[in-house]
């Protein structure tokens, strides 16, 4: 896996992926997201990915999944995460909460590759799920 990262000006960065995507990085947020907002969205597409895949594996009748996450940083520099909360809101169809459950779990503790190697780095996740059963 590779990223190349250009600076452009200021604080404003260009990072191109190795399968061609562009995302615009930018300190100041006039261009883009900065750089500690893009790695809670890797840990919400990353996790989200694995609830979706394993809620269709069970069989279960997923209409939506939506992961809000909010963080809190250390006061000094290095300023690193030191807690991170996602809280799913999964709607479907005859949803079976053991199975929302179980997908939010075996995503936090096996699956999700973003969110362990966080937690290695000393970073506390925590994870709690609402179903919302639409008709």
């Amino acid at each position: 896996m590779k990223t190349s990262v250009v600076w452009q000006e200021d604080v404003h960065f260009t990072a191109e992926t190795g399968t061609g995507f562009k995302v615009e990085i930018d300190g100041n947020q006039t261009a883009g997201p900065r750089p500690m907002e893009l790695i809670l969205a890797g840990l919400g597409g990353c996790t989200s990915y694995d609830v979706v895949n394993i809620l269709k594996k069970a069989r279960q009748d997923v209409v939506s999944c939506v992961a809000h996450i909010d963080a809190d940083r250390a006061d000094s520099v290095p300023s690193v995460f030191t807690e991170i909360r996602v809280h799913f809101v999964v709607t479907g169809r005859k949803m079976k909460e053991s199975h929302v459950a179980r997908a939010v779990k075996l995503s936090a503790e096996e699956y999700c590759s973003a969110s362990l190697m966080l937690e290695r780095g000393g970073v506390n996740i925590v994870h709690s799920y609402e179903v919302i059963e639409v008709e």
